[in-house]
């Protein structure tokens, strides 16, 4: 059990992987623009962790970030600028009289926003798996999400999970972004990476 080649040295290595892939995308992430090509890297790797074919996790990172860093950057700028559009709505829509009609434009901006969201997410993991041009990838991205919602929603629900939990826990989510620069941006796209590869194989 406590061999190199047992369960718990199995379980530490992943954990040190982890903790190792999530200090380089944050680092990498840090100038913002270049969160596109981090994320693209950073399911590159989880993607083959997931499928248990990681191999060297810091030159594998660097590699994908570096092959791939025009289309994801180009990608994320685009939808980042998408983005703007429901949050100023929601902005504007905030500060209007509640009411059905308030309600239901809150419900669309907020749907749209998530849908824009799993786009990026699909986009980003697509770009590391297979070569496309950057309309054709958010194309595929938009209709992946869609074609297969319900994964959709459960990679939604995992990603915005420490969201959801710093909400909730208000002052006492210091934890929480803990977590978050130690290995949970790596966890999280971990776990989404057992779905997408599910998914991606359906189109190889």
């Amino acid at each position: 059990m406590f061999g190199i080649d047992g369960k718990f040295y199995e379980i530490v290595s992943a954990i040190a992987d982890l903790v190792i892939l999530n200090l380089l995308f944050v680092l990498c992430s840090l100038p913002i623009f270049t969160i596109g090509a981090s994320t693209t890297a950073l399911f590159g790797v989880t993607k083959k962790m997931a499928d248990n074919r990681e191999g060297y996790i810091v030159r594998t990172y660097f590699k994908l970030f570096k092959e791939n860093f025009k289309q994801s950057t180009a990608m994320w700028l685009i939808l980042l600028m998408l983005s703007i559009i429901p949050t100023l709505d929601l902005y504007i829509v905030n500060s209007l009289k509640e009411g059905i009609v308030v309600t239901a434009l809150k419900g669309l901006l907020l749907g749209f926003a998530l849908a824009i969201l799993f786009v990026f997410l699909y986009a980003m993991a697509l770009q590391s798996t297979f070569e496309n041009t950057i309309k054709t990838t958010l194309k595929n991205a938009l209709l992946m999400g869609i074609g297969h919602f319900p994964w959709t929603l459960l990679i939604l629900c995992i990603t915005l999970l420490p969201v959801i939990l710093i909400i909730f826990l208000g002052k006492d989510a210091v934890s929480i972004i803990y977590i978050m620069l130690f290995a949970g941006f790596a966890l999280l796209a971990y776990l989404n990476s057992y779905i997408l590869n599910f998914i991606f194989k359906k189109y190889m």
